[in-house]
């Protein structure tokens, strides 16, 4: 049986397909961080950006986010490395790391559903940028 593409190619060699497969449907990226001017710490808020579904954890619209919400970064195999606020579990970082892939990512699972029966994403823990007050209230200790 051969092995699944994560495990013999690079962030780089992969298709846009697999790319795009690697999302695990977190949404833990998409959640506002609190950086801290002095010392460079990030802290994350159970803020979620404006354009989540936050009942399936996908953005809703994921074509047009950059143009939609400026200041939304889009995970590149060049940037992986260099985004501190990536979550421990994201897939993107993993492979980037040569880790291998949770037995709750849906690629390994078979089910996208997977995540969430984990709690492994943020599911029913944030809420949105359009109802938050100050991100300050919302401060959580629940990712790394």
């Amino acid at each position: 049986m051969p092995k699944p593409f994560w495990k013999t190619k690079t962030l780089r060699q992969m298709s846009e397909a697999e790319w795009e497969s690697l999302c695990d449907g977190c949404a833990k990226c998409c959640l506002a961080k609190l950086v801290d001017d002095d010392t460079g710490e990030i802290t994350y808020t159970s803020v979620a950006c404006r354009l989540l579904d936050l009942g399936t954890c996908t953005c809703s619209n994921y074509a047009e986010r950059k143009d939609l919400v400026p200041d939304c970064v889009q995970l590149k195999p060049g940037n992986v490395g260099m985004l501190a606020w990536l979550p421990s579990t994201c897939a993107y970082l993993l492979i980037h790391e040569g880790k291998d892939l949770p037995e709750w990512h849906h690629l390994v699972s078979g089910s996208k559903k997977t995540i969430h029966k984990t709690h492994q994403s943020v599911k029913d823990r944030v809420i949105s940028e359009r109802e938050a007050g100050d991100w300050e209230d919302y401060v959580i200790d629940w990712i790394r």
